[in-house]
């Protein structure tokens, strides 16, 4: 696939794709195109940050407060987890019911002998997978068809 930028300023901005049939790599074009961007502002003491969901490894209950959790810091967000769930793309899955992962900020999966599926972020940061979600995670991983 070929590339390349034009720049006009006399022209309005435009970004044209020609592929021979729809993929999962235009459809991401264009959603990013389309500005199909989620705005998520969160708190530290007193302080409102600006996120993006790129930014954010997950999304994370703790003491009935939703937290995101990025490379250094936690933030308290004010949605609730399960509209955060309808409004984050599909670089996030549910791993259990009070954890929202991006799969891109997945560093691997820790499987015991117990049947057990422990997710490890690259900052660090561990979650359990529920059995409940673990079909689920594995097709959205490409672990399973």
């Amino acid at each position: 696939m070929k590339c390349r930028t034009v720049i006009d300023k006399d022209r309005e901005e435009e970004v044209v794709i020609y592929v021979h049939e729809k993929n999962s790599l235009s459809c991401e074009i264009e959603e990013l195109v389309m500005g199909k961007s989620l705005e998520i502002f969160g708190y530290k003491d007193k302080n409102a940050v600006k996120l993006s969901p790129s930014d954010v490894f997950c999304f994370t209950v703790e003491d009935n407060k939703v937290y995101a959790v990025c490379e250094k810091e936690k933030y308290q967000i004010k949605q609730r987890l399960y509209l955060l769930e309808e409004l984050l793309d599909k670089d996030f899955v549910k791993i259990n019911q009070s954890c929202i992962a991006n799969i891109r900020k997945i560093s691997k999966f820790d499987a015991s002998l117990t049947g057990t599926l422990m997710v490890s972020f690259k900052n660090g940061y561990r979650d359990y997978v529920s059995r409940r979600q673990l079909k689920f995670v594995k097709e959205r991983m490409g672990l399973r068809k």
